[in-house]
């Protein structure tokens, strides 16, 4: 690694060391003025973040905060509590085989693992099961955006055909049965009424405690400069940069919590999916999907929303090629040419090195923690 003469090494304390003084002649990374300016504790010293121009929101990563709870849904012990048994308990289902803990495995980071989810009567699903990781910091669920809360996001698994299958009405009276249920109800709400509002309104309040861990990000920001390898610092000032992750993938969460087109519609294919446009019929929004968050993204694949990446690696070559996009040429100058989907702006050619590629890697793994080990109920009220 290019060594530091005395005045650089003041400037990048200073955090005002150029962007482009990092690099040397031959893409070599000072990782020493990187990590004295990343690793300070203030990140408004951290040298501009690259983003384009049409960036809309922009926040800079971070440490994650506190979970918002909403209004007529405040948190406490006794609902958490209610909200983790009927998160999995089977008995939601119309089979009493599948709850909501069927999908979404905390050793697999709340996910599956599967490209796409199955449920009832292993039917296949069409989208890849995303994680529960910091769901409580979206403003809008689904990769489509169709639920506007947790609450309301609660209800659409149990009520699908091909997941849980279960009328909402007939799994509120089930649930309203078991007698056992009744105290717990009262000790979370205040009395021992028993309805579908209550049922989502716990289940939303447990999944609001499924927050990330400290990472080895979150503790070398706060100002401990050797929590990071110098892969994952210059990987973390390639994510901000050159690699250009920061236009969609920014703030604590590393999600801007909007929806893109990422190029991977599949337009013409058996795996076809307009996105965000099923929901508005809004053309803008054809092919766009919401930006997930990146904490975790070590234990969270397969990826995207039609699960078809299961290497890390490959997701970053595709993006740094561009995330190029074929539509069949049967479909140009047909009535389908209204539907052709527009990769985002945001996406282009990134010419990063092998190595940058890999630097880039490390720091996701910089962001990522082992599975947490959650205690399963191993009983449910009767």
């Amino acid at each position: 690694m290019k060594k530091i003469n005395l005045v650089m090494g003041a400037l990048a304390v200073l955090g005002i060391v150029a962007v482009s003084s990092f690099k040397s002649n031959n893409d070599d990374y000072d990782v020493a003025a990187l990590r004295a300016i990343y690793g300070n504790g203030d990140s408004t010293k951290w040298p501009k973040a690259e983003i384009d121009s049409n960036v809309v929101g922009f926040q800079e990563i971070g440490r994650l905060g506190t979970v918002p709870y909403p209004a007529n849904n405040p948190t406490n012990a006794e609902k958490v509590k209610l909200g983790k048994l009927l998160f999995y308990d089977p008995r939601l289902s119309v089979s009493n085989q599948i709850a909501c803990a069927s999908c979404h495995d905390p050793q697999l980071g709340w996910g599956d693992g599967k490209r796409v989810a199955f449920g009832h009567d292993r039917k296949l699903g069409k989208r890849n099961v995303m994680t529960l990781f910091n769901i409580g910091f979206y403003q809008k669920l689904f990769w489509d955006g169709r639920a506007k809360s947790l609450e309301d996001q609660a209800r659409f698994p149990v009520a699908d055909h091909v997941e849980m299958n279960m009328d909402q009405d007939e799994m509120a009276e089930r649930i309203k049965g078991f007698a056992g249920y009744k105290p717990m109800f009262k000790e979370a709400f205040g009395d021992d009424t028993v309805n579908l509002d209550r049922i989502l309104k716990a289940i939303a309040t447990f999944e609001r405690t499924i927050i990330s861990r400290k990472s080895r990000f979150d503790v070398f920001v706060k100002g401990n400069k050797e929590a990071l390898t110098d892969d994952e610092v210059v990987g973390l000032h390639l994510f901000r940069t050159k690699a250009k992750c920061i236009n969609c993938h920014n703030g604590p969460l590393f999600s801007d919590n909007q929806f893109h087109n990422d190029g991977q519609t599949l337009f013409g294919t058996v795996n076809e999916d307009l996105g965000r446009y099923n929901v508005t019929k809004n053309k803008k929004d054809i092919g766009a999907f919401k930006t997930p968050s990146l904490r975790e993204v070590g234990i969270t694949g397969p990826w995207f929303h039609h699960g078809n990446f299961t290497e890390l690696k490959d997701i970053v070559s595709t993006y740094n090629q561009g995330n190029p996009t074929v539509i069949p040429k049967k479909y140009l100058g047909t009535p389908r040419d209204s539907l052709l989907p527009k990769t985002s702006p945001l996406v282009h050619k990134l010419n990063l090195t092998q190595t940058e590629q890999k630097q880039l890697l490390a720091f996701l793994q910089s962001i990522t923690n082992q599975p947490p080990r959650v205690k399963i109920p191993e009983e449910f009220p009767m």
